[in-house]
C-alpha cells in the first residue's frame, strides 16, 4: 500500500469528532429532559392532571435537533376536563414543538447583527448541522426585538416617575444624537415614502485612553428608533435612567447637527446644547467660497462674537451680485441663527463642571458620525437593504445593545430558562442544562462514541470513534 493511501485528512477527523461530540451531547439533553418529565409525572397533582400518554417533541440547539418525549395531561377542574397541558413545556416556558434553545437563539441573534438574515441562517446551519431558514432567523430577531422594546418602554415609564434603576454615578453626562436615512419596503414604503430617518442617540460619562491618540467612551448606552420625537425622547431618557443614577447628574451636554428634533429633545435646565463642530465647519466650507470671508467668519466664531458674525453674513448676502452665492450666505445665516445657542463649543463657555474621576477624562464631543456607522449604518445601510418600520426598529435595538456591550446580559435577563430549585436538585441541573452537573451515566448507558455511523471504507476511523470518554461509563 502506498503512503498516500494511508494518509488521513485532518478535516475528516475534526468533522467526525464534532459529530460524535454533538450526538453525545444531544443524548444527554434528551435523557435529562425525559427524566425531568418523569419526575413531574410522579409528583403532579393527580386530581388536577390526568395522564394522556407521551408525545414527541423537538428542540433545536447548538448541538443540533434534540428529540425527546414528554407527557401530555388532561386538566381537570370541578370534575370536568377543561384543557390539555405539557407540564415539562410549561416548566421550561415552551409551548408546542420545534423550539430554539437559548444558546442557539443567542447565536442567531449575534449572527444577524453581523450580516444579512440569509447569511446568518446559512452560517448557523453549517455550524450546528441543521436547517435554519432565514425566515426563522428573522422571526427570532423580531421576537427578541419586541421584548427589548417592552423593556425600554418599561424603563421610560420608570424614568418619567423618577424611579430609574440605574446605578452608575457621574456628575457629567455627555449625549450625542443624529439621524440616518434608511430605505423602506412594502406597505411602509407606500405610507412613508422611499426612505425614513432613524433617530440614534448615545450617552456616556467620559473617555479612557486605550493607545496613542485612541480613546474609548466609558459607560456608553445607545438607542435607535423610527418613532416620533416625543416617543424617542422618552425612550432615550429610559435607557439613560436604566444605566445611570440620574439624581447624581449635575450637568448634561447635548451635541447634534442642528436638526429640529434634536433641539426638541432637550430636557431640563441643566442641559447645554452644542452644535456639532464638524457640521458647523462643513456648513461654512459648503456655503462660503471666498477664503477671506470664510476666515473672518471662523475667527468671529472663535472669538465668540456671534451677533457680529451673523451681521457679517447678512452684509455679504446683500452685497453679493450672484443669486446663487446670495442664497448660500442666507442659508448659512439661517442655519447659524437657528442654532445660535450651540455655536460656542462647550469647552469654551467657561462652565464650572465636576471633575472627572482619575481613570477617565473629558474630551471634545463629536463622535456621533462614527457611532452612526458602527451602530446602524454598517449593518442596515447600503447593499440595497430595505426595511419595514417594525423590522428595522427591532434589529436596531439589538444593534445598540451589542455596540454598548449589553446584548448578552439583556438576552439573559429577558428570557432565561432556569428550572425550579426543587427539580434542579433532583435532576442535578443547576442552570440552563449545565453539563458540569450531568451524571456520568444516563438512561441505558447510550454511548455516542460507539453509535456514530462511520463509512465502511474508512475503517481507520473506527479506532478513533472507539476512544473512550474521559470519564468511565459503568
Amino acid at each position: 500500500m502506498s503512503l498516500t493511501e494511508t494518509l488521513v485528512s485532518f478535516n475528516e477527523i475534526e468533522k467526525l469528532s464534532q459529530r460524535v461530540a454533538f450526538e453525545y451531547g444531544r443524548s444527554i439533553i434528551s435523557s435529562v429532559l425525559e427524566e425531568l418529565d418523569e419526575k413531574l409525572r410522579k409528583n403532579r397533582d393527580k386530581t388536577k392532571y390526568g395522564n394522556k400518554g407521551k408525545r414527541p417533541s423537538v428542540i433545536k440547539t447548538t448541538l443540533g435537533e434534540v428529540s425527546y418525549s414528554r407527557t401530555l395531561y388532561y386538566i381537570y377542574e370541578d370534575g370536568g376536563k377543561i384543557g390539555q397541558v405539557y407540564l415539562l413545556d410549561e416548566l421550561m416556558g415552551m409551548n408546542g414543538s420545534g423550539h430554539f434553545s437559548e444558546l442557539l437563539r443567542d447565536l442567531i441573534v449575534r449572527m444577524c447583527c453581523d450580516g444579512a438574515y440569509r447569511d446568518a441562517a446559512r452560517a448557523v446551519s453549517e455550524m450546528t448541522g441543521q436547517a435554519i431558514s432565514h425566515t426563522a432567523a428573522w422571526n427570532i430577531v423580531q421576537a427578541i426585538g419586541k421584548r427589548v422594546d417592552e423593556h425600554e418602554h418599561h424603563e421610560s415609564v420608570l424614568a418619567a416617575e423618577n424611579r430609574g434603576a440605574g446605578t452608575i454615578e457621574t456628575g457629567v453626562l455627555f449625549e450625542e444624537q443624529d439621524g440616518v436615512t434608511l430605505n423602506l419596503q412594502g406597505e411602509d414604503r407606500k405610507k412613508h415614502g422611499d426612505s425614513k430617518e432613524m433617530k440614534v442617540a448615545i450617552a456616556y460619562d467620559g473617555a479612557v485612553k486605550k493607545g496613542k491618540d485612541r480613546y474609548e467612551l466609558t459607560n456608553k448606552v445607545a438607542c435607535a428608533n423610527f418613532e416620533s420625537v416625543s416617543g424617542f425622547v422618552k425612550r432615550k431618557e429610559g435607557v439613560i435612567a436604566g444605566a445611570y443614577n440620574v439624581d447624581e447628574i449635575e450637568v448634561r451636554f447635548l451635541n447634534g447637527d442642528g436638526a429640529a428634533w434634536i433641539k426638541q429633545s432637550k430636557s431640563g435646565e441643566n442641559v447645554h446644547i452644542q452644535l456639532d463642530q464638524f457640521h458647523r465647519n462643513k456648513a461654512i466650507t459648503r456655503n462660503i467660497s471666498n477664503p477671506k470671508v470664510r476666515e473672518t467668519i471662523t475667527e468671529l466664531l472663535y472669538a465668540k462674537e456671534i451677533d457680529l458674525m451673523l451681521h457679517v453674513l447678512e452684509v455679504e448676502a446683500l452685497s453679493s451680485k450672484e443669486e446663487d452665492e446670495r442664497e448660500k450666505y442666507m442659508t448659512l445665516h439661517t442655519y447659524f441663527t437657528n442654532n445660535k445657542e450651540g455655536l460656542v463649543p462647550i469647552t469654551r463657555r467657561g462652565l464650572i463642571i465636576p471633575a472627572p474621576t482619575a481613570d477617565k477624562e473629558y474630551r471634545s464631543m463629536g463622535c456621533m458620525e462614527s457611532n452612526i456607522y458602527t451602530i446602524i449604518g454598517n449593518r442596515m445601510k447600503g447593499g440595497r437593504a430595505c426595511w419595514s418600520i417594525n423590522g428595522g426598529n427591532n434589529l436596531a435595538r439589538l444593534l445598540c445593545l451589542r455596540h454598548t456591550q449589553r446584548l448578552s446580559t439583556t438576552l439573559q435577563s429577558l428570557s432565561s430558562c432556569v428550572l425550579p430549585e426543587r427539580y434542579t436538585e433532583e435532576t442535578l441541573i443547576k442552570s440552563n442544562f449545565s453539563a458540569a452537573q450531568i451524571p456520568p451515566h444516563e438512561g441505558k448507558g447510550y454511548n455516542g462514541f460507539k453509535q456514530t455511523l462511520i463509512p465502511s471504507n474508512q475503517k481507520w476511523l473506527k479506532d478513533i470513534a472507539a476512544i473512550k470518554p474521559l470519564y468511565s461509563q459503568k
